[in-house]
């Protein structure tokens, strides 16, 4: 059976799919490379980011990766991204997925939780309640967790940026990242009929074999049985 007919799936609402982790993980690898083999399968997909992915929440991107939210504290830096997240489902996730456009997202709620809940201490009361504010019942149908050894992500960041200085994340201490790297194994571990862990050391091809394996023992085989219900 060819790719394309594997993965049939009846038409609708379109598939969220989120990817996290910490700093040089390889999510926007991974996302391209999942965003051409869905094409190559037929199935409509868009690439996103957060914080940013729409025109609003881009300007706050900046204001957050420049260090201004670190200045004001963590509960008005949890502002700036719930605004920015605000912006961005309401522009561009919903009405994708409405469409029936699957929607692929470098980062999501989850990060939130890990940036700002765990090491930035801000209190769950207040993280739900902004969720419910700005997104309500959506979350992603998967999360793709890229898991890597802290010296092992900051050491391709560091690669990746070359002569540019880090950003607000990227500039924080080796004590931050490992605690961040636990924050999303945990969260992995709390939700596992929607997370999936994946060790990110490996090749990029065998990366993405296994993010690949992930949507069809997740997504795909729910909408085949679906299908035939």
């Amino acid at each position: 059976m060819g790719e394309a007919a594997a993965v049939k799936r009846p038409s609708g609402r379109g598939k969220f799919i989120s990817f996290e982790g910490g700093e040089g993980s390889g999510k926007s690898t991974q996302i391209k490379l999942l965003a051409q083999r869905l094409e190559a399968a037929k199935l409509r997909a868009i690439v996103t980011r957060e914080p940013g992915g729409s025109p609003g929440a881009e300007i706050i991107r900046h204001l957050v990766l420049s260090g201004m939210g670190k200045l004001l504290g963590p509960e008005a830096e949890t502002l700036l991204f719930a605004a920015a997240r605000d912006d961005h489902v309401h522009t561009v996730i919903e009405p994708a997925l409405t469409q029936g456009t699957w929607v692929l997202c470098d980062r999501f709620s989850d990060s939130t939780r890990a940036y700002q809940g765990r090491l930035g201490n801000v209190p769950a009361g207040v993280l739900n309640a902004m969720q419910r504010v700005t997104i309500g019942d959506l979350k992603p149908d998967l999360t793709i967790i890229l898991d890597v050894p802290v010296e092992v992500g900051l050491k391709r960041a560091a690669a990746r940026r070359g002569d540019g200085a880090p950003d607000r994340f990227e500039a924080e201490d080796i004590r931050f990242h490992q605690e961040l790297r636990e924050a999303f194994r945990q969260i992995a571990a709390e939700d596992p009929n929607r997370c999936v862990l994946i060790d990110a050391t490996q090749s990029k091809d065998a990366v993405a074999a296994q993010v690949w394996t992930a949507l069809r023992d997740h997504l795909f085989a729910i909408a085949t049985s679906a299908g035939t219900a």
